[in-house]
């Protein structure tokens, strides 16, 4: 089973504009993820893709290992689905540009769950961690995500899903992270599917599969990533850089 790593890497985000080029402890946030990603160990390739020159420039410096997207994007899958296309492989792995403190440990089971899906089951499987925090649990950043008995995904949403109405029985809320793993296939056929209304309200790509009938396979981990969206979260990233890294 081959397995590849993808990065997509848009400069212009709308919250926050040029932040995979910020520097992050002497290096671009772009390139801290790059590395993190090969220093797992786990990919037999990885692989940044881009609609930046910037980005393009600066990442060429470090690997040749960069595909330029062809098309304009609305979101990363669509840019991961261009550029896989021609290139062989069983499974994809996204990794947001965006996060560059994915563990080892919670990539190694997303890979897991497909080396043990004999029946091919599973489309796609992503990342989830308990919430807490009140305040992390109403951020409409975090995306938070629900599922069945056996840990497929029934939705996605900003909002806190499931709402708690009856407060004589416990919940727990789950933030989604924004890791996925395709088969090659699903992620081609999102690809030539058109955005969703549900997709499009929220601005969650994922919600597109669960529209058009893909099955995703939630795995909890432990570990509370730190992901880039704000200028705050940039200032949250260079301390924990600074404290566990180096």
């Amino acid at each position: 089973m081959k397995v590849i790593a993808m990065i997509p890497a848009r400069y212009n985000a709308s919250r926050f504009p040029g932040k995979l080029m910020q520097d992050l402890a002497g290096k671009p946030v772009i390139v801290r993820t790059f590395e993190a990603a090969v220093n797992t160990k786990l990919f037999d390739d990885v692989y940044i893709v881009t609609d930046s020159a910037i980005i393009e420039k600066e990442v060429r410096k470090i690997t040749p290992n960069v595909i330029k997207s062809k098309k304009e994007h609305e979101c990363g899958s669509d840019r991961i689905a261009e550029a896989v296309e021609n290139i062989e492989t069983d499974i994809v792995i996204n990794i947001q540009g965006d996060e560059p403190f994915i563990d080892t440990f919670s990539l190694k089971k997303l890979i897991e769950a497909f080396k043990n899906d004999t029946k091919k089951e599973i489309d796609l499987a992503s990342l989830k961690v308990l919430l807490s925090d009140q305040d992390e649990i109403n951020n409409p950043n975090n995306v938070k995500v629900i599922t069945d008995n056996n840990g497929f995904a029934i939705y996605f949403s900003r909002n806190p899903i499931p709402y708690h109405r009856n407060t004589a029985i416990s919940v727990s809320y789950y933030k989604h992270i924004g890791v996925y793993a395709f088969r090659k296939e699903a992620i081609l056929a999102f690809y030539t599917t058109p955005m969703t209304p549900l997709e499009d309200a929220e601005k969650i790509e994922c919600i597109r599969y669960l529209e058009v009938g893909k099955k995703i396979k939630m795995i909890e981990t432990t570990t509370q990533s730190i992901g880039i969206d704000t200028p705050d979260d940039l200032v949250k990233a260079r301390k924990f850089i600074t404290e566990h890294h180096e």
